[in-house]
């Protein structure tokens, strides 16, 4: 076969055009840009999707699981009020009102007589000489009769 170029033919041909039956360089190179490309991509777009959710570590459980229920609700269904809605709730920070609210529960029951948490513990029978030593003696003290004057001008 002749290795002559035909008349018609441009005398210089740029790089990326290749012999028949050789590689493609170029393609190669263009297919590993765009699968590198794609992957750093849904990279940012996935951690730019977690953002709320690593915002609202810093505040209570609560919250944070409304915020994460949020984001994936946002990223399954590509709705993006969702995904704003849970920014703006890990940026506000809500006032824990669980706390409180189980303190006065603990204390009513308590008031009640109703105490949970602790095993009843058996009752040991106590004899009027044991309970005799574990009361503590009352000593009555002796008042001053005049007012102190310290301090007065």
């Amino acid at each position: 076969m002749s290795e002559a170029i035909h008349p018609a033919a441009i005398h210089h041909l740029p790089g990326f055009i290749t012999a028949p039956g050789q590689s493609d360089w170029l393609l190669t190179a263009v297919a590993i840009f765009l699968i590198v490309a794609i992957f750093a991509l849904g990279t940012l777009y996935l951690r730019l999707h977690s953002l709320p959710e690593v915002m609202a570590h810093k505040t209570n459980k609560i919250q944070l699981e409304l915020v994460a229920v949020l984001a994936l609700l946002s990223l399954l269904t590509h709705n993006n009020l969702l995904w704003g809605a849970a920014l703006l709730l890990a940026l506000i920070d809500l006032p824990d009102f669980s706390s409180p609210l189980s303190s006065i529960a603990g204390s009513l029951e308590k008031i009640a007589g109703k105490v949970t948490g602790e095993p009843p513990v058996a009752e040991k029978a106590v004899t009027e000489a044991e309970a005799a030593a574990a009361e503590p003696q009352f000593q009555p003290r002796a008042l001053p009769i005049e007012p102190s004057t310290e301090g007065k001008a």
